[in-house]
């Protein structure tokens, strides 16, 4: 089993609102896109101290359970509309890089933001809050 990182929810919400000083320190936006479902917890908070009431989602599934499926076997569901360089797309981590990768093709022009960030994924970011080790990481909704 790999080593796990665990981050508890006062340290997670301290996180994001670090990441939603960090976002108004680098433009205005009007609109976020969460990629679900580990970015709908952060857009939420971010929606909230930013003062963004535009909040959207897109359903990107590149795991099932623990297993990391395929390029080709990922679905990716996202109707939301007009995406422009106001746009914030958030998710919780960037691991590897991939789901952001994926997600720029469709929409080259937002802006892309992650609580954390692992060493690989660091570069498909253009905020994050925190980078974190290359280790499995334990979200407070994922502690049993």
């Amino acid at each position: 089993m790999a080593e796990k990182y665990y981050i508890d929810w006062a340290n997670f919400h301290q996180d994001v609102k670090l990441l939603a000083q960090k976002i108004k320190s680098s433009g205005e936006y009007n609109k976020i896109i969460a990629i679900s479902r580990g970015g709908l917890l952060p857009a939420g908070i971010l929606a909230y101290e930013l003062d963004i009431r535009n909040s959207q989602a897109i359903n990107i599934s590149s795991y099932d359970n623990n297993e990391r499926r395929e390029d080709d076997e990922i679905e990716l569901d996202c109707n939301v509309g007009e995406v422009d360089g106001k746009t914030l797309i958030v998710d919780d981590l960037s691991d590897t890089g991939r789901t952001f990768r994926l997600v720029k093709k469709l929409y080259p022009q937002a802006k892309y933001a992650a609580v954390y960030s692992k060493p690989k994924g660091r570069k498909d970011v253009d905020i994050c809050a925190s980078e974190l080790p290359d280790k499995w990481i334990v979200f407070p909704w994922d502690v049993e």
